[in-house]
């Protein structure tokens, strides 16, 4: 057992175990580094999703569905899945899984089946060191918390059918009534707004932890010229998800960039290597994705 990271991020690596006996045996170990540490990566396993899944289970219980969905994915196996399928010349905004739901997993299961040929690492952040390092005037605005906003047509991002997995309206509906989210049928499709807070206590530590997809949320998420071609053709209302402060009041962009900088101070990376599984306590630590070269296939399974 060893410790991989930088001042503010840590993962704790086992390199050796080879099987599902092995990590029986530092069955205990890897449970403390997770609600501690908050970052765990088993070394020297083979690819083979009949383990993952075994290992997902012995230390997380039952995996989950994944539902409320905000990225493409294709389910490879059971409860089993793509990472999200996005651009490979692009990045992934640092986020916690869900956080912009009410509900999110406990623990995020990352298996590299396929390593990238160059690039493709998938940094991690300590949501403890993100948030006490944010700047006070940044904290201050998201006191109240953060409003998504999503907008469902046909051929423009995710469609309502795959994001709440269901063709029945009413379903769809409920959902949002029960999670308290404000919806409205248009001719072209579902707009969605709900609240969330921008911060939380994890329980085990008691420690306060920036948890919000503000930053992968708001629009200029996106590629410039991407974002410019949307305007050019949508009214910000009709845009596939954006982000305001919990008032309803537009984010700066100075202050999008205030957090990404803190993200990028805090974050750690590693290159993967074929059957790595990194395991994530999901309210701990963020995680995103560097661009790369090649055919890399990261699966991920979660559980509750």
């Amino acid at each position: 057992m060893n410790l991989m990271g930088n001042e503010h991020t840590k993962v704790v690596l086992f390199d050796d175990v080879p099987d599902l006996d092995r990590c029986r045996d530092h069955l205990d170990a890897i449970q403390t580094a997770l609600r501690d540490q908050g970052a765990v990566l088993l070394r020297g396993l083979p690819s083979d999703l009949g383990l993952f899944d075994e290992i997902t289970r012995l230390l997380g219980g039952n995996p989950l569905e994944y539902t409320e969905r905000s990225t493409p994915r294709t389910e490879v196996a059971v409860t089993i899945y793509t990472s999200t399928e996005y651009p490979a010349d692009q990045s992934i905004p640092m986020h916690n899984e869900s956080s912009y739901s009410e509900n999110w997993p406990d623990l995020l299961f990352f298996l590299c089946d396929v390593p990238a040929e160059t690039g493709g690492a998938t940094p991690i952040a300590d949501s403890r060191a993100v948030y006490q390092l944010m700047p006070d005037h940044v904290r201050e605005r998201f006191a109240g918390g953060v409003v998504y906003t999503r907008s469902f047509r046909e051929g423009l991002g995710l469609s309502w059918q795959e994001a709440f997995q269901t063709d029945d309206p009413a379903v769809v509906e409920r959902y949002c009534v029960e999670h308290g989210q404000t919806f409205r049928w248009t001719d072209d499709g579902l707009r969605t707004r709900h609240r969330r807070p921008a911060w939380q206590v994890e329980p085990h530590t008691g420690q306060t932890v920036w948890f919000n997809q503000a930053n992968l949320f708001h629009a200029t998420s996106l590629e410039q010229e991407v974002l410019e071609a949307l305007l050019s053709l949508y009214a910000e209302d009709d845009l596939p998800r954006h982000a305001y402060f919990g008032d309803g009041s537009p984010i700066d962009r100075a202050d999008l960039d205030a957090i990404r900088k803190v993200y990028d101070e805090v974050s750690f990376a590693f290159p993967w290597r074929t059957g790595d599984i990194m395991i994530i306590n999901n309210m701990l630590v963020a995680h995103g994705r560097q661009p790369f070269t090649g055919k890399r296939r990261i699966l991920v399974s979660m559980t509750g």
